[in-house]
């Protein structure tokens, strides 16, 4: 991990030097549960990669669930962050055309995609879905809910404005972001052997160009 990734992705607040070793356990676990997974990576394991007893690590997290819990909250700051701000729907609806804006989205989620710290969290949560009800809660709701929800808003904005077709919105960004969410699977299977992800790139867009000629005015 470059060290100039640190401070943007874990923001902790805390003493500098604590702040620190938190960093580095929190980085060693990100590594150790994206091979092994959550269950198969110890306390002791992270200790040992970090180079720290066991006692030390619990003076800043209360148990390996504890650690999870605050990568998975990092990861939920930076995957909102592909979507955009509530309060800036309006002006995106009024100012961009619908294929505009689903570009936008692509460049969004390909910009989250080049971190190697996202790609290895994305791992973990794809692999705890069915251990984990933090991981499912963040999938089914903060991923696949939030973004139905953002993409229904800015689709019932265009249609008001004569830029889409009438239909009801919901189930149109159900339509295009599960559909989405598949091509992501596979990108980051694809990440993950490391195999090229052009092919997948070019589906992506080709899903846009798709949707965009099916539901624009």
């Amino acid at each position: 991990m470059e060290p100039n990734e640190r401070p943007a992705y874990f923001d902790l607040q805390s003493r500098p030097i604590a702040n620190a070793t938190k960093i580095k356990i929190l980085e060693t676990a990100v590594e150790l549960f994206s091979q092994r997974g959550f269950s198969g990576a110890s306390v002791r394991d992270i200790t040992g990669e970090v180079g720290i007893k066991e006692s030390s690590l619990y003076k800043h997290f209360k148990s390996k669930d504890e650690i999870l819990e605050t990568i998975f909250a990092n990861f939920r700051r930076e995957a909102d962050k592909m979507l955009p701000p509530t309060e800036h729907l309006d002006f995106i609806a009024r100012s961009m055309s619908l294929t505009e804006f689903l570009e936008r989205g692509i460049a969004n989620f390909l910009d989250h995609m080049r971190v190697p710290i996202h790609r290895k969290i994305w791992r973990i949560l794809y692999n705890e879905l069915f251990r984990h009800p933090t991981a499912r809660r963040i999938y089914r709701m903060e991923i696949l809910e939030r973004s139905v929800e953002v993409m229904a808003a800015v689709f019932e904005k265009m249609m008001q404005q004569g830029k889409m077709k009438p239909f009801d919105a919901r189930p149109v960004a159900m339509e295009y972001e599960h559909a989405s969410m598949t091509l992501i699977l596979e990108y980051n299977l694809r990440m993950a052997e490391n195999e090229s992800t052009e092919p997948l790139e070019r589906q992506i867009r080709e899903h846009v160009r798709f949707f965009s000629a099916m539901t624009s005015a």
